[in-house]
């Protein structure tokens, strides 16, 4: 039986200013609060109520949302 679920280690990223994207490597050991578009520069930040970059923009959640845990609480 296995006792860790599997992580998706990355995320498609998508400006809300450009509309750029970028597939980036997120950290398992942290949340990203700020995250710098590769396209026009603008730096993102967590929506209200999200824990992470990762959380408002991806296409899929940080690691410790994926288990189950509170992100960076």
């Amino acid at each position: 039986m296995e006792t860790n679920p599997k992580i998706v280690p990355d995320s498609v990223i998508r400006c809300p200013e450009c509309g750029h994207t970028e597939t980036e490597t997120m950290p398992t050991n942290a949340c990203q609060w700020f995250y710098d578009c590769k396209g026009c520069g603008a730096v993102l930040k967590p929506k209200p109520g999200d824990c992470c970059v990762f959380c408002s923009y991806g296409t899929v959640a940080c690691p410790p949302i994926q288990i189950g845990d509170a992100c960076c609480t």
